[in-house]
């Protein structure tokens, strides 16, 4: 019995001494190692037998573990570990690996869904862009145009003041003429009044003469008949009485003669008087006419200032333009570029998205993007004001979110 039970201790020992050895292994994590003594004593045969079962049940786990980790490592997410009948620190770890496939599957899902909706972002801001850089180059074709007339224009109208400063000249020095004009009819008139005067005075000395030749030719009748009174003796006296009626007479028809003269130079003084009245009253209409023809010039002319300096600052205004939609063209071909970027990148996102196996993966649909929807229509019924600048900053902004959240 001493042998008996000497030789059970014995291999009692080399099962404990086998037991150190495995669970020594298990502690560097071996855990492929296995009770394999049998001894007599039927409680050590039990714990060799818990013990190599639970060695079996960890290894299982642990390789369940594995086999699903090396799937995530060859980017398949779609299995999961089993957590039927695991307890504390296996449950904890197999929930912890599918919870870090769950994450990893969301996380794909929420990259595939940035990816798609960044290439319909990106397809629809390459369509606006497109739009924008066609609308650009025909402003820009447009405003070019539009500056060259209005230059033209600029020259017309600084031409047209120029030559209405000129009119405005001339109209001074006509009314200075017609001043003049005026002022040589009244002159005329005053002259013509004088002369009419000096005719009338030469009227007068007329019917003196006239009435001179008349008593003349008196006495010399009354000398003839002094003379036939006489005879003899008063031939020569009678012969001188002839000539002194003579003359009485030539002095009568002169006289006469003058007197038509004069009634004629009369009537001419008058005619002459009435021209320059009806002269003066013409000269004042023309006055009147170029005064208000200078006044309609004046007004023209200042109406051609304000209208120079309107068109000039048209001018600069579309110079300007000009100039920011020629910066705005260009701009529009760097966000093109940007645009087919940000299109490649998204497909590589997508791309690579799809490249993995997880649960969901063809169900992955992009977000909507009415708002690039609402642009478009609003693109097309509105012009470029404040309030549509102030959409695309803020669907620039909504758009940095997503970028930022991405």
């Amino acid at each position: 019995n001493i042998v008996k039970t000497q030789k059970g201790i014995e291999e009692d020992r080399k099962l404990i001494d086998e037991t150190i050895a495995v669970l020594g292994e298990f502690e560097q994590g071996d855990l492929c190692q296995r009770l394999n003594l049998s001894v007599s004593n039927p409680a050590l045969m039990q714990l060799k037998e818990v013990l190599n079962n639970m060695a079996s049940n960890l290894e299982n786990n642990i390789d369940n573990v594995l086999k699903v980790l090396e799937q995530y490592s060859n980017y398949n997410y779609l299995n999961k570990i089993d957590q039927k009948g695991l307890k504390e620190h296996l449950l904890k770890l197999a929930s912890g690996v599918n919870n870090l496939g769950d994450s990893i599957t969301q996380m794909l899902i929420d990259n595939k869904t940035n990816g798609l909706t960044l290439g319909k972002s990106s397809s629809e801001l390459l369509l606006n862009v497109d739009k924008l850089n066609l609308s650009s180059n025909e402003a820009a074709a447009s405003l070019e145009e539009t500056a060259a007339a209005l230059e033209e224009i600029t020259s017309n109208v600084r031409n047209n003041t120029q030559n209405i400063a000129q009119m405005a000249k001339l109209s001074s020095e006509v009314t200075k003429l017609a001043n003049d004009g005026e002022n040589f009819a009244n002159q005329t008139t005053v002259a013509m009044d004088e002369i009419n005067n000096q005719v009338n005075l030469v009227n007068e000395a007329i019917s003196i003469i006239d009435n001179i030749a008349f008593q003349t030719n008196i006495l010399s009748l009354n000398a003839a008949v002094e003379a036939a009174t006489a005879g003899e003796a008063g031939k020569g006296f009678a012969v001188v009485a002839q000539e002194v009626r003579n003359l009485a007479s030539r002095s009568a028809e002169a006289a006469q003669d003058i007197k038509t003269i004069v009634e004629n130079a009369t009537i001419k003084a008058n005619q002459g008087k009435s021209i320059a009245t009806n002269m003066i009253g013409g000269y004042k209409e023309l006055n009147h006419s170029i005064s208000q023809t200078i006044n309609l010039i004046n007004d023209i002319q200042n109406a051609s200032k304000e209208q120079l300096s309107g068109i000039e600052q048209i001018n600069d205004a579309v110079t300007q333009l000009d100039r920011q939609t020629q910066q705005n063209a260009s701009i529009a071909t760097q966000t093109q570029d940007i645009a087919i970027v940000a299109d490649e990148i998204a497909k590589l996102v997508v791309s690579d998205v799809d490249a993995k196996e997880f649960v969901g993966k063809d169900k992955v649909k992009g977000k909507d993007i009415n708002k690039s929807k609402e642009f478009n229509n609003n693109h097309k019924e509105e012009s470029l004001d404040s309030p549509f600048i102030n959409k695309k900053s803020s669907k620039r902004s909504e758009q940095s979110d997503e970028w930022e959240n991405f």
